[in-house]
């Protein structure tokens, strides 16, 4: 039996799960009074205008309308959120520390971690604003995200003593081991230790999350035996990780072990435990213990864990080919919330693919399409790859086209779906065709790896095709990854092809390729001995 694991399943959890390790290092657990909670500041007693001098000023602007000018940023470069903010200040906007961190953690959130810095670094530079502790482990694990390791480093080493405190420290360390610096990390973890900056079971799920990147079981068993040593309390998300170890070794009797030891010490366990032990279960084929947890997964979900549990509900019970279930999860969804957001509908047709019902797949992608707030591509190419799995190829065509019609422009993800399916039928012209779509895209979104590249260069030279191996060369220059080995593979279609050139060597030296001894010996066989 394969290690569970490793699947696609429980790999995604894990990652969501160590996302959360991370993160959690530089948030803050200090409570927050209620009127920062709405978002909007309590007035103080001193700042209190007189019934005239309110009158006379135009009325607050609702902080709510500031995050919505900077979430419509999109992609948009640095510089982007400044304006926005200086513009917003110009507006009469006087936006407060605790507001504009509400907003950091909200882009945060959704990996706009650019923008979430750039926020950050206004703060500072242009208000004058002072940095919590709380801010300072945040922004350093921004300017992680963002800069690089170097850049974080530094930025720990310039902030002032009474700053390096167990939060920043845990920043510093979270940066290490998403790195997967085992070396950095260890000697922080030992450093934070001696100088007793320790907060619950944060280092230890850290360092576990690193020593799980590095598949290094042992020493994720190490830490737990010294969390033990030391009278530390796991949490849920130890126990997340300790399953996730014990079932990349194959040890599925220790996970039920753990699950024994969690309940003797009154360890708490949240949905994302069972969700990881369902998943366990599912890649171990032990399908009533599965669906045992699943039940168990759905009874912990509380109002504040929002939508996520539920995804991970459809997910599973596709694993397990329970469609019954599937669809009453859906139910639920659409009776407990007031709207359904696209990424529940992704989840839902990411389910339904998993059964291969495209049916049912084509009746909650026509309903998304009467109901959606904004358009999300990822649904469309959802549907896509259901429809090519099937040989559907004119179905999965219109769908694209449909798109564009209402001005939705495809993206990379599009473009490898269908070229992969053409390839895979053998049909290289029209495959061809996608990657020339594919240098249309922004910013030349669109990879093509050397497996695909040897592909089509293989088949052009069997095929003595050399006009669609020129096009090919051409579009892997604009795609930026034109090499020597993508001319040789033409000098050779040309030769089979019995096709001369006389400004392939001038064209070469163009695309800046030096014009090694076998580009040469094929050069002086096409004639082109300059």
């Amino acid at each position: 039996m394969a290690p569970p694991a490793h699947s696609a399943g429980a790999r995604l959890l894990l990652r969501r799960l160590l996302s959360t390790v991370t993160e959690a290092a530089a948030e803050t657990t200090a409570p927050t009074a209620p009127a920062a909670a709405s978002g909007v500041a309590a007035p103080t007693a001193a700042a209190t205008p007189s019934a005239s001098a309110a009158a006379a000023k135009p009325a607050k602007k609702d902080p709510k309308l500031l995050y919505r000018r900077l979430s419509a940023l999109g992609i948009a470069g640095e510089g982007s959120v400044s304006r926005v903010l200086n513009k917003w200040v110009r507006e009469g906007g006087a936006p407060r520390s605790e507001e504009l961190v509400k907003h950091v953690k909200e882009l945060r959130k959704y990996k706009r971690h650019a923008h979430a810095l750039e926020v950050m670094d206004w703060m500072v530079n242009a208000r004058g604003m002072n940095m919590s502790i709380t801010n300072h482990a945040i922004r350093l694990d921004l300017i992680y995200k963002v800069r690089g390791l170097e850049a974080a480093e530094n930025y720990f080493a310039n902030l002032p003593d009474p700053a390096k405190n167990h939060r920043t420290y845990g920043a510093l360390l979270s940066c290490y081991c998403s790195a997967k610096m085992e070396e950095k990390a260890t000697y922080l973890y030992r450093q934070m230790d001696e100088l007793g900056f320790w907060s619950g079971t944060l280092p230890i799920n850290n360092l576990m999350s690193l020593y799980m990147k590095l598949d290094q079981h042992r020493k994720v068993d190490s830490l737990f035996e010294e969390m033990k040593v030391k009278n530390i309390k796991p949490d849920s998300l130890t126990c997340c990780i300790l399953m996730t170890s014990y079932a990349a070794s194959n040890k599925i009797d220790a996970i039920e072990e753990l699950l024994k030891e969690m309940v003797e010490k009154d360890v708490s366990l949240g949905w994302s435990a069972y969700s990881t032990l369902a998943s366990i279960y599912v890649n171990a084929g032990q399908v009533e213990k599965a669906e045992s947890a699943l039940k168990k997964l759905e009874g912990l979900i509380g109002a504040e864990d929002g939508r996520q549990p539920f995804d991970f509900l459809m997910s599973l019970y596709a694993s397990l080919g329970n469609l019954s279930e599937i669809n009453r999860v859906w139910d639920v969804i659409k009776a407990k919330f007031s709207t359904v957001t696209n990424i529940s509908y992704l989840g839902m047709l990411h389910a339904l693919y998993k059964l291969n019902d495209i049916d049912r797949m084509k009746q909650i992608y026509m309903e998304w399409e009467s109901n959606y707030q904004t358009y999300d591509v990822r649904l469309t190419n959802m549907m896509i790859r259901g429809h090519l799995r099937l040989g559907m190829s004119e179905e999965a065509e219109t769908l694209r086209e449909k798109a564009k019609e209402k001005g939705v422009e495809f993206d990379s993800k599009t473009c490898e779906l269908f070229l992969d399916h053409y390839m895979g039928k053998g049909d290289m012209n029209s495959a061809l065709n996608w990657v020339e779509n594919m240098t249309k895209l922004p910013k030349k979104a669109g990879k093509l790896d050397q497996d695909r590249i040897y592909k089509f260069q293989k088949y052009f030279e069997e095929h003595k095709d050399a006009d669609s191996a020129e096009r090919f060369c051409n579009c892997l220059r604009m795609l930026g990854c034109i090499d020597g080995k993508a001319y040789e593979s033409l000098l050779r279609t040309y030769l089979a092809a019995g096709k001369k050139s006389c400004s392939l060597r001038q064209q070469i030296k163009n695309d800046k390729i030096e014009i090694c001894y076998d580009i040469g010996k094929l050069l002086k066989r096409l004639g082109d001995e300059r």
